[in-house]
């Protein structure tokens, strides 16, 4: 198949049902900076650069994935865009330098307001992007996918934005991070128990494929766990507003999405995937109108 034109082959590419798990650590870290530093143009800021660093992570991977073999006929996700040849290699490369890009300018606007500790997060954020299945030891082929998420998408995102507003790192942001990053945990683990037999058989050893079915679906269910009793952990050691248990009601919805990661296999598994990420978001929304209202 030939590389095609259009927008089309670039929106797969960029995997929009999972972005919310770029978009949620921004609304956190803002609704805990509503009145205390809260800025609209950081916020604005912050979300440039999540998004546009995740896009990057997403077309590096589609572009790593298809040099390795890891994507292939018998892939039951959604067809990667370079292993389909909806774009060429080269192409992808270059979009995967145009989102660095937009991110590093988003990020420089914050370095103007913050200094020196921005350019360290932005590049570490981005080497760990790269080095997700890109380079000589690419770490998602060595069971550290969700490690990774857990911090970048999780602490450093939410720390970071906090910073962004308020130029400091409060204990109430590392636990709002802490489970932004739990939540994104959630989702790769659903990603990956949907791709165990195809990533087993081109060699890519993800935390799926090493633990198995049955203890990944209990890391689903623990991670999600986690993530709503770092929400109540941090009112109950006063580092949050009690505003914030407003999350709590997102609980109920964790139910069926651990209930069908046990029940179904492969292609079935894609709502669990989509519906965790958009239970981040959900919980980042209550999370963020009860620090503000409630707070």
């Amino acid at each position: 198949m030939s590389a095609a034109t259009g927008l089309r082959p670039w929106v797969l590419a960029a995997r929009p049902a999972t972005l919310w798990a770029g978009i949620a650590p921004v609304i956190v870290a803002g609704g805990l900076a509503r009145g205390n530093g809260f800025r609209w143009d950081a916020l604005a800021a912050s979300a440039v650069v999540a998004v546009a660093l995740q896009i990057g992570v997403n077309f590096a991977n589609d572009v790593a994935d298809a040099a390795r073999g890891a994507d292939t006929s018998d892939r039951v996700g959604p067809a990667r865009a370079v292993a389909s040849g909806l774009i060429s290699p080269e192409r992808m490369r270059l979009g995967i330098a145009v989102m660095f890009g937009t991110a590093a300018a988003a990020g420089l606007y914050i370095y103007t307001l913050r200094g020196w500790p921005v350019i360290v997060i932005g590049a570490a954020s981005m080497v760990a992007a790269l080095g997700y299945t890109g380079g000589p030891v690419p770490y998602g082929y060595r069971a550290l996918g969700e490690l990774f998420v857990l911090v970048f998408f999780g602490f450093v995102a939410t720390v970071g934005t906090y910073y962004a507003h308020t130029g400091a790192a409060s204990s109430g942001s590392w636990f709002a991070g802490a489970a932004m990053g739990f939540l994104a945990a959630a989702i790769l683990v659903a990603n990956n128990v949907r791709d165990m037999a195809t990533d087993a058989a081109a060699g890519k050893r993800t935390l799926a494929v090493v633990l198995g079915r049955s203890r990944n679906e209990q890391l689903f269910a623990a991670s999600l766990a986690a993530a709503f009793a770092s929400v109540t952990a941090a009112v109950l050691l006063g580092d949050a507003p009690a505003g914030t248990l407003l999350a709590l009601l997102a609980i109920p919805l964790t139910v069926p999405l651990a209930a069908t990661l046990r029940a179904r296999q492969g292609r079935a598994l894609i709502p669990v995937l989509e519906g965790t990420a958009r239970l981040q978001l959900f919980v980042a929304v209550l999370y963020a109108t009860g620090a503000i209202v409630f707070g």
